[in-house]
């Protein structure tokens, strides 16, 4: 990309509202600008970072044989009342009503479209297991959205389902997408915690939230610092399962609290195994050998717009944002000091189009402007 075909529309100053560093820079940088409260458009700049999360988090599903599939964000509200969510779920959920006087909703979350769905396809235990994951536009109204991307009320999640036999089948399952999660995250450059979590409105008796330590964090998580110094892909199930880390919730329950330090975070990832939840309410029955079952089912959601404002809370300096190798929006920033020079201008023309054949991120500057406003 040429700089003088690139928009970025940066600002010298912060807006008044904005109290955290990485709503600040990206603001200031052009990366994104709010439309509405809680609503935000991504500009190419942060668009291009959210898309390398987004490539990243589909090529690994994909290595792993998860499908990918696209659900509606409008869901009809029959679905949600077969689960009996529709009246419990609360303010955050929007409610809409159609022209013919039919309840909708702006879908918040999908177990109970990804359920239905299963129920139509999945008949069989031939059929089993089963991974699907998409990535949406959600919208949840929240009271106080605040912090830019961060805590918005429209965002862009990446969800996966799992349906099983049974839950020791589920719990492998469970396992795989924990590991799975701990090697996106690594991949991006993004050093999360794995930390025990409760449910919540999704449901299940097992749950994980995934953390990255950042002293501006809006949580609170407890946990043994030997986890800093561990390989955490290595993991196996019986560790997953008794893992030393918790949110302030569940650590409000330990007894024994006195080698547990706490730190401020950020959360990125939750994954749940809710066994049969869903699937009993939506009386979805799969033939087997001796009979029927319901299946064991899951989900594990990823906030992916949340990760560009995290990785900057993360790493940044009085200079600006300091990306991952992953995340960083190109790989080559070529800048040419004296357009004006034939020789030069013909080098850098050269050296532009031989990194593009290569396949590598190159912004090249080819602006007609002093140096100090293109190094700043």
């Amino acid at each position: 990309m040429k700089f003088s075909n690139f928009f970025i529309p940066t600002l010298k100053e912060s807006p008044s509202d904005v109290k955290m560093r990485s709503h600040d820079l990206m603001i200031r940088s052009g990366m994104i600008r709010q439309e509405t409260s809680g609503i935000y458009s991504w500009m190419p700049l942060g668009y291009r970072v959210l898309k390398k999360i987004i490539d990243k988090v589909e090529l690994l599903h994909d290595e792993n044989g998860i499908n990918q599939i696209l659900m509606p964000t409008i869901q009809s509200s029959d679905i949600w009342r077969i689960s009996n969510r529709y009246d419990t779920y609360g303010k955050e959920m929007l409610r809409i009503i159609d022209r013919n006087n039919k309840d909708l909703l702006y879908g918040p979350t999908n177990e109970e479209m990804i359920t239905a769905i299963g129920k139509q396809y999945i008949k069989s235990y031939k059929n089993l297991p089963r991974k699907f994951y998409h990535i949406q536009t959600k919208f949840r109204d929240e009271i106080r959205p605040r912090f830019g991307v961060m805590r918005a009320r429209e965002f862009i999640m990446k969800d996966a389902y799992s349906f099983d036999i049974d839950s020791a089948n589920g719990e492998n399952t469970y396992c795989e997408f924990f590991k799975l999660y701990l090697k996106i995250f690594n991949q991006l450059g993004i050093p999360v915690i794995p930390v025990r979590a409760p449910s919540g409105e999704i449901g299940g008796n097992l749950s994980h939230e995934f953390h990255l330590i950042v002293s501006s964090g809006e949580s609170e998580i407890f946990l043994d610092n030997k986890l800093l110094d561990q390989s955490l892909e290595n993991f196996e199930l019986n560790q997953i399962l008794n893992l030393d880390s918790y949110t302030d919730d569940y650590y409000k329950e330990i007894e024994n609290k006195n080698y547990f330090e706490k730190f401020r975070s950020i959360e990125l990832g939750h994954i749940f195994l809710f066994g049969t939840k869903y699937s009993s309410s939506f009386n979805f029955n799969v033939d087997s050998e001796n009979g029927k079952f319901m299946p064991y089912m899951g989900s594990y959601g990823i906030g992916i717009s949340r990760i560009p404002a995290a990785a900057i809370e993360f790493s940044n300096d009085n200079k600006g944002i300091i990306w991952p190798k992953a995340l960083s929006p190109f790989s080559v920033h070529l800048i040419n000091l004296n357009i004006d020079d034939s020789e030069c201008s013909e080098f850098c023309e050269k050296f532009y189009k031989e990194i593009k054949k290569r396949n590598i991120d190159i912004i090249y500057d080819d602006r007609n402007e002093r140096p100090g406003k293109k190094f700043f």
